[in-house]
């Protein structure tokens, strides 16, 4: 497995270093803190609609620049062109969101009070923050944590994927080129060891992290060892059940186009499917259909028939073997499962049966384009099995009965239930989980109850 440590553009296709960047010298951590330390203060001291007025520059800027921001991208972590023009104009609408919502979100709010006076809740920025952003949607990452704490007056340093540097230089030069104030929004290509320094330093007061669980778990340890104010978007297995339907093909030809966007790579994806017994075979027939008729290609083209490399050859190569596990521990591989070459990231699309408790593949994330169906017997063995998971972060229910399709979505123990659709998605619409999914809410009203202080402000009469 070739592995190559630090900042660098490594083409996906090829496994080829394109380019490489030089880390943060630790030396350059005390000026970038006290900098942003300054500059958060300032910031916070002008009015938010103000604020409003950069970061709305900040939305018109993605939209103007989204074809070369897919094109970076899409040589970065392979993401399909068309796709990363969309990821750039949804962060165009999330900073346009929060510019417009951001002042009344966080107006003063009233309460009731028993003892005389005024009370009032006001909601105030907590100072620096740092991000830790993944590579699987390199700019929708950082415009769910920094448009709505850039609203808030907070000032953002931001320590993106190894493998996403351009990325995160073409964020840095559309918050410069808006008119964030230096020091305000600050990317940096930190080492794991300095974000240890950087979460521990009195003068940050937040980290938000959207990754993996191992990295969830070392990121809140340090925050809960230094008292910081912590959000984690971790992994996700999402059921996906589909309980009754007037036509199996295309429930299946739907649950397939979820599992493919973004090569099968999004925390909330369709991970677990689970079917009547009764559409079952059709379903996995239908999928086994599109699987089969799938090929590797260039990012750039537009057929849904064509697939793009995963991020990298170390994740395609860690899926095979997930895959390769599943076959052995006697699941069905109908389709796919294969590395399509010696060196670059494509692996072939894969359709999955069999799973049962005893295996490992019933547990784990699969981070790529595995569609894993299981049957259920009825609407309450289908709620049992998407229950029994440690992740909590979304999940799907379909059926022709609304009602029932809502009594079991209700019950589904995730932080984003959605009933007859793969998901609700949009700047309006909070993103996050429960149990081992992370903790703490982005986007929607909730995108800015998180860093800030919901200072009590109480005057006697």
């Amino acid at each position: 497995m070739s592995t190559h440590p630090g900042y660098r553009v490594q083409d996906p296709a090829t496994d080829q270093v394109v380019e490489t960047f030089d880390a943060l010298q630790d030396a350059e951590i005390d000026p970038v803190l006290a900098r942003a330390a300054e500059a958060q203060r300032a910031w916070a001291a002008r009015p938010i609609e103000e604020r409003g007025e950069v970061v709305r520059k900040v939305a018109d800027l993605f939209a103007e620049r989204k074809d070369e921001l897919a094109r970076i991208i899409a040589e970065e972590m392979g993401k399909r062109v068309a796709e990363g023009v969309e990821e750039a104009e949804f962060c165009e609408a999330i900073f346009g969101y929060f510019a417009e919502k951001g002042p009344a979100l966080a107006a003063d709010r009233p309460i009731e009070t028993f003892s005389g006076g005024r009370a009032m809740i006001r909601h105030l920025p907590l100072g620096v923050l740092l991000g830790i952003m993944p590579w699987n949607f390199p700019y929708y990452q950082i415009a769910r944590f920094a448009a709505p704490n850039l609203m808030l007056g907070n000032a953002i340093v931001l320590k993106h994927a190894e493998i996403c540097p351009r990325s995160a230089q073409a964020v840095q030069r559309i918050m410069d080129d808006a008119g964030v104030p230096e020091g305000v929004y600050t990317n940096v290509f930190a080492t794991h060891e300095q974000i240890a320094t950087i979460i521990a330093d009195p003068r940050v007061q937040g980290v938000s992290l959207t990754g993996s669980e191992r990295a969830g778990a070392v990121v809140g340890a340090l925050a809960g060892q230094h008292l910081k104010k912590a959000v984690l978007e971790l992994g996700g297995s999402d059921p996906y059940i589909v309980l009754d339907t007037d036509d199996v093909a295309e429930a299946a030809r739907t649950a397939w186009a979820t599992r493919m966007y973004n090569m099968g790579q999004a925390c909330n994806s369709n991970k677990r499917m689970i079917v009547s017994a009764d559409l079952h075979d059709a379903f996995v027939a239908e999928l086994v259909s599109l699987a089969q008729a799938m090929r590797p290609g260039e990012s750039a083209s537009e057929d849904e028939t064509v697939y793009t490399p995963l991020s990298s050859r170390a994740a395609a190569e860690a899926l095979a073997e997930q895959v390769a596990r599943a076959r052995e521990q006697g699941a069905t591989v109908h389709v796919g499962g294969e590395l399509t070459d010696d060196a670059g990231a494509y692996f072939s699309p894969t359709v999955i049966t069999g799973v049962t408790a005893e295996m490992d593949a019933y547990r784990e994330e699969l981070f790529g384009p595995v569609a894993v169906v299981y049957r259920a017997d009825s609407a309450e063995e289908a709620l049992a099995l998407a229950n029994d998971s440690q992740y909590g972060l979304g999940g799907a229910v379909f059926s022709r009965d609304q009602e029932l399709a809502e009594g079991v979505a209700r019950r589904l123990e995730v932080g984003m239930a959605n009933v007859n659709t793969p998901a609700g998605e949009g700047a309006e619409i909070p993103f996050g989980g429960v149990k081992r999914s992370g903790f703490g809410r982005e986007l929607g009203p909730l995108g800015m109850d998180e860093f800030v202080n919901k200072q009590l402000y109480f005057v006697h009469d």
